[in-house]
């Protein structure tokens, strides 16, 4: 073996492609992997979506003002922003999989355990400090999330399956909500806001055992790999421990589009995510809960397949990935503005639900844009890549959900909510239309 070796030798490149066709999921792994990490951003979201469903009751029952509302929600992205690069390091580092596992067990445990954490403090000030702590921990196990499942399928598929295959995952996120602002309205409505903790929460161990099983099959086949006595294999796993060009990245303005571009978008998302439930119960006070915390959602699952067909369509006809993720994104930007600059024009409930339905569901583009844009501009080192990216993107979270909050306690209008968002998404449309690339820069 080591006389074919040396006498037929593989050049550099056939030696990486090799190597390359070790680590890529089989199409029975791939269904496996695509299913379990659906489910689980699914589970995520719902989680994550709890505490703004539930704030307005929690609210009344616990004398919180909008301040204290608005503290209780922004405070989550505090955490969330945290962990993004960290996340996406060590999942290049060690693999994603046993990122997402141990998050995981962290997020689902708080989630089980809010209700006892939120009644454990009588006094306001001390209760909402403390629920604020514990959401910060919250968001902290949950930030890692995305990075590393950008790292895992980064490594483990195909340049070409990357981006549908990402986008998928990412609309779980949809799914989520929708789970909680239907199923979670009901046991809001009939057994109390204790009963969705419990249940999402349960959801949450349940999926994290069944992850630490598709995990360890996972770490069998690398044993395996890693065990044949092969110097092609050995030479050339060096390639995990490129170190992340930082300087490099920063110096191209493609970078910093990508990143700008995913915060202003995040900013209109997370406010949408936040403070949806109370916009509704204020507004329309006789609105039926479950409907305007599933109908805005529902669509987001059929826009996330739309802007796949046409991103693919796009790249079918010639055009560049550079082209196809500027079209796919100001269409989500740009949707996104509108919907909210009309839905601050009317006081008409279905019209209001229309409009919100608009710009929620552009989402499902920014889904297979910006939010893969990472893989096409750092392919090795994606998951760092999208963690920083998400750690920007995250800001907004929580400024613009404090701020939202501080705006309605002062003026109470939405109105102006609504319109600051707008100008903010169509900023984010300029600079990503301007300077964004889907060609590798490292």
């Amino acid at each position: 073996m080591e006389e074919a070796d040396s006498k037929y030798p593989l050049l550099p490149s056939e030696r990486e492609d090799v190597l390359e066709d070790c680590n890529l999921w089989t199409r029975t792994e791939k269904r496996k992997w695509l299913c379990t990490l659906f489910i689980g951003t699914s589970a995520l979201y719902a989680s994550r979506t709890s505490v703004p469903l539930l704030v307005p009751a929690i609210a009344l029952e616990r004398k919180w003002s909008k301040t204290n509302s608005g503290t209780v929600l922004s405070s989550f992205f505090w955490g969330y922003t945290l962990t993004q690069v960290i996340g996406g390091y060590l999942s290049d580092r060690i693999g994603g999989h046993k990122v997402i596992l141990t998050a995981a067990v962290g997020w689902s445990l708080f989630t089980f355990c809010m209700p006892d954490i939120i009644r454990l403090f009588s006094a306001q000030e001390t209760s909402v400090n403390f629920i604020v702590i514990m959401r910060i921990l919250h968001g902290a196990f949950q930030g890692v999330h995305f990075p590393s499942m950008s790292s895992l399928t980064s490594r483990h598929l195909a340049e070409k399956e990357r981006t549908s295959f990402f986008s998928i995952l990412t609309s779980g996120s949809a799914i989520g909500t929708l789970f909680t602002g239907t199923f979670g309205s009901y046991l809001l409505d009939y057994y109390g806001w204790p009963a969705v903790f419990y249940v999402i929460g349960t959801i949450g161990v349940v999926w994290t055992l069944v992850l630490r099983k598709i995990a360890l099959a996972l770490e069998r086949r690398k044993a395996v790999i890693n065990s044949v006595p092969c110097k092609l294999h050995s030479s050339l796993r060096v390639k995990d421990n490129i170190p992340v060009p930082w300087i490099r990245l920063f110096q191209r303005s493609e970078f910093w589009s990508c990143v700008i571009g995913h915060a202003c978008q995040n900013n209109c998302f997370f406010l949408l995510l936040s403070w949806l439930p109370t916009y509704f119960h204020d507004t329309f006070p006789e609105a039926k809960g479950w409907v305007v915390n599933m109908v805005p959602w529902l669509f987001c699952i059929p826009s996330t397949f739309l802007g796949k067909w046409l991103s693919e369509k796009l790249i079918a006809h010639g055009h560049s990935i550079t082209y196809t993720r500027k079209v796919i994104e100001v269409i989500c930007l740009g949707s996104q503005a509108l919907g909210l600059i009309l839905i601050g024009q009317t006081k008409d409930y279905y019209w209001a639900l229309i409009c919100m339905t608009l710009s929620i569901s552009a989402t499902g583009f920014h889904n297979n844009a910006i939010i893969v844009n990472p893989q096409d501009l750092a392919p090795q080192h994606s998951g760092s890549v999208f963690g920083l990216m998400n750690t920007v993107g995250a800001v907004p979270g929580f400024m613009g959900v404090y701020l939202a909050g501080y705006i309605l306690e002062t003026t109470n209008s939405w109105v102006a909510v609504f319109q600051t968002t707008a100008a903010i998404n169509m900023f984010g449309c300029v600079v990503f239309l301007v300077f964004g690339s889907g060609n590798a820069i490292v």
